[in-house]
């Protein structure tokens, strides 16, 4: 098996998307994960422009470049968030429209139905992104959360989600959530327990992602196991800790790419996550998608860095193997 790497958009949408693919195919990449922001992929376009979706796909083939997935973490992300201003920054303007929050919800929930509809023209099936989360300001339990609270945010999520992922199913597309802080699942047992809220229905699985779970102290390995037929798409990023006695993994209301953080983001391999492990899970759940780099890291220039992991990427992925070391002794 030799999977796909490709380079996720989403921290390049300052770049126009033809600049952007040639970038990509000099530093070696197979294809490009679309961000729904900046000029690369704009939902709205792909369904009244009968011309957009071919045009984007015209763009990628010129430049030998594939499509796997398309992403639209920013709108998701208003879907169950207590909409405040932060909102805005984020948001295309015609979903975050008058700032009111209950509509602006309304407007997320039917942007990311039209997602699907968009991905389904274009002809890709996976479509990347957050959930957001209603009860994320309820994770230090105090003062004390009643149960039912929490209880009510997976509620929340099964009342949005489920209408959207019923436009997921008509269209033939999954969601793939990228498990997160300040997303409704977070962990192994917060994603479970979002899957038990919407019935373990097989539209919504999971943007696997190791940076966001390696510095809260989860085995990102164990994830894939854990969820071995939810793996729907995988994100190639690496964390680093660097708890040195001052800080915690709170982060200390410290910028990314500050040094007194706990914790950053690092260019794939240049962190803590074990990638060779990753890849050994990979293999046993058999995912035979792509490995989609998003490259983060406040500390390098990030030319240099997604042109180092594109080479990372495809060094450390191998084949596993169809017979025992020791099928030679065995009768």
């Amino acid at each position: 098996m030799s999977r796909p790497v490709t380079l996720f958009t989403g921290q390049w949408a300052d770049l126009k998307l033809e600049d952007l693919c040639k970038k990509a195919k000099e530093f070696g990449y197979d294809g490009l994960e679309l961000a729904c922001w900046g000029d690369h992929f704009e939902v709205d376009k792909a369904l009244s422009d009968d011309t957009y979706c071919a045009s984007k796909r015209d763009l990628l083939e010129k430049h030998d470049l594939k499509l796997f997935a398309i992403s639209n973490h920013l709108v998701g992300q208003a879907v169950l968030d207590t909409i405040d201003s932060r909102h805005k920054a984020i948001l295309p303007p015609h979903v975050w429209g008058d700032g009111n929050p209950a509509k602006v919800n309304e407007r997320a929930i039917a942007e990311m139905k039209n997602t699907a509809r968009a991905a389904q023209k274009l002809g890709v099936s996976v479509v990347n992104g957050f959930t957001g989360s209603s009860i994320w300001p309820f994770i230090y339990d105090f003062p004390p959360t009643p149960r039912e609270t929490i209880e009510a945010g997976f509620q929340l999520l099964a009342d949005r989600w489920n209408p959207i992922l019923d436009v997921f199913q008509e269209c033939g597309v999954k969601f793939a959530l990228e498990v997160h802080p300040t997303e409704i699942a977070f962990d192994i047992y917060s994603a479970e327990w979002a899957l038990k809220a919407l019935d373990r229905r097989e539209e919504f699985g999971f943007n696997f992602d190791p940076s966001h779970l390696i510095w809260q102290g989860v085995d990102p390995a164990e994830f894939i196991r854990y969820f071995p037929d939810r793996i729907y798409h995988v994100h190639m990023k690496d964390a680093s800790t660097t708890l040195n006695g001052r800080s915690g993994i709170n982060s200390s209301h410290l910028a990314f790419g500050d040094h007194r953080r706990g914790w950053d983001f690092r260019s794939v391999g240049r962190g803590a996550v074990r990638f060779e492990e990753i890849i050994r899970a990979l293999n046993s759940v058999g995912y035979a998608g792509p490995l989609s780099v998003e490259w983060e890291d406040c500390g390098m220039d990030r030319e240099h860095g997604a042109r180092e992991a594109c080479q990372f990427c495809k060094n450390v992925d191998f084949k596993p193997s169809n017979r025992r070391f020791d099928s030679a002794f065995e009768k």
